[in-house]
């Protein structure tokens, strides 16, 4: 297997990073050892309609006209701010003082995206930069950060009423406009959204798209998208109580440049109506290419609950580039419904393709195949501490962010990886503070400054923030 996606060399001049001391914090104390996972858990196989999918996109692309990541940015329409070496909001660390972050680099989102009115229908989640889909951290001549976020109403935009088909009527319903990603800009704070889709064919047999749901049905609400890792072409994006979710860079599609095609200005529609396609205003869609989903049964149900003896809920996502290139996954779990603080895993993946290494077999429900391959962690660990929004690992060592509420600095904790494939992570003292609310991780390697270091964001309306702090 190749040790890292591979991308055209080219000569470039990285600032050292200043080594900056970190806020130190008391770590978690615990009575008790958590259980072990165990691997037999973690198994991953393709959605069984993986094929319908991308066979769908297929048809998409042949419809509506595509626009890549750079030119995108090239056309971003929203202008957020920047700062170096402090934090471009000052309500993200309001509060704490003497239990700040060392933040090296911060964007911050506009006055809409930021939320401080508390009237907003759309919280940030997971965060990837080009750093993990590159080994060279260029995409083309650019260096694009990606954001997720879920979409759930508050303030005035509760109630807000879209339209969808229903037995061939149109219908009215509380919005559900799911998932969208953001693709930043960190030299210039420009961005754009773009909604992230599920492609189906509709009832006149033409390829169409919904919005992103816990399941794909009109009774079922967001999904909840809380992390995000973008390697080459594909970006993946966490399911929680089913595994992840795919997507293509490669097939952005562009409504405005689809002309009489489509509709922006109808933000009540989603999808392929009446011969014309909609987004709920959004400029660009991106669908669904592939799934891959946990092959044991899940046994906790309940909210914020996870079992040690179930298969993992996906909560976060990042990539691992020390060594042989894998997908890190972890889940957020209350202890006090749970009989762990939850786990993390890491998954191999093929650097020749940017795709899951399938490196093991499951028992197939497909006629005719009685074996499939499918996808094996091969190293789980139990955490040290719950109410854990991201997890990172580099040359063994790890990063877990703790959110301690809408008005408390979160925990950067740091842990050290056992020997063996499954375990116990010891936490590392001290552990750091971070800003309020703080949720995925994500590490970009090397002195680039400004870059490198541990990405995170921060979800509470107000207090939202994209930034870097270095790695302890």
């Amino acid at each position: 297997m190749k040790r890292h996606l591979r991308a055209p060399a080219r000569a470039c001049a990285a600032a050292a990073v200043a080594a900056a001391g970190l806020t130190a914090v008391a770590g978690p104390a615990h009575a008790d050892d958590p259980p072990t996972p165990s691997l037999d858990n973690y198994y991953m196989r393709p959605a069984w309609n993986q094929a319908e999918l991308q066979d769908r996109v297929k048809q998409l692309d042949a419809q509506l006209p595509k626009l890549g990541v750079q030119n995108i940015l090239a056309e971003a329409p929203r202008q957020g701010s920047t700062a170096n070496g402090k934090a471009c909001n000052s309500k993200a660390i309001d509060g704490t003082t003497g239990r700040q972050p060392d933040v090296t680099y911060s964007f911050c989102w506009d006055t809409a995206d930021s939320a401080a009115s508390g009237n907003y229908e759309w919280t940030p989640q997971g965060v990837t930069t080009v750093a993990d889909a590159q080994d060279d951290k260029y995409w083309g001549s650019a260096q694009p950060v990606v954001t997720t976020w879920y979409q759930q109403q508050h303030g005035t935009t509760v109630g807000e009423k879209c339209k969808y088909k229903k037995d061939g009527a149109w219908v009215e319903q509380n919005c559900v406009k799911g998932v969208r990603i953001s693709i930043i800009d960190p030299n210039t704070g420009k961005y754009a959204h773009v909604l992230l889709v599920y492609p189906f064919v509709n009832a006149s047999g033409n390829a169409s798209y919904m919005s992103l749901r816990t399941t794909q049905d009109s009774d079922h609400g967001s999904l909840h998208a809380g992390g995000i890792a973008w390697y080459g072409n594909y970006l993946y994006v966490a399911d929680t109580a089913r595994g992840l979710r795919v997507f293509d860079m490669r097939y952005i599609f562009d409504l405005k440049s689809a002309g009489d095609k489509a509709d922006l200005t109808d933000k009540s529609k989603i999808g392929r109506q009446d011969g014309k396609f909609y987004s709920h205003g959004y400029r660009y869609v991106m669908p669904e290419v592939a799934a891959y989903t946990n092959t044991v049964p899940r046994t906790a149900t309940g909210k914020y609950e996870c079992r040690n003896g179930s298969s993992p809920n996906t909560s976060f996502v990042s990539l691992d580039r020390s060594g042989n290139d894998h997908l890190v996954t972890g889940e957020f779990c209350d202890a006090t419904k749970s009989d762990t603080n939850g786990r993390v895993a890491t998954w191999p993946l093929n650097g020749d393709n940017g795709q899951p290494d399938l490196n093991a077999t499951c028992v197939s429900n497909l006629p005719g195949h009685a074996e499939i391959p499918c996808w094996h962690a091969d190293t789980a660990y139990a955490m040290p501490a719950d109410g854990i929004q991201g997890a990172a690992r580099y040359d063994g060592k790890w990063f877990m962010n703790q959110s301690r509420g809408d008005t408390s600095a979160g925990v950067l904790i740091q842990a050290a990886q056992p020997d063996g494939k499954t375990g116990l992570l010891r936490s590392l003292a001290p552990p750091h503070f971070t800003a309020i609310g703080p949720e995925d991780l994500s590490y970009w390697p090397g002195s680039d400054a400004g870059r490198s270091g541990l990405w995170t964001l921060t979800e509470h309306y107000g207090k939202r923030m994209v930034y870097v702090t270095p790695k302890p």
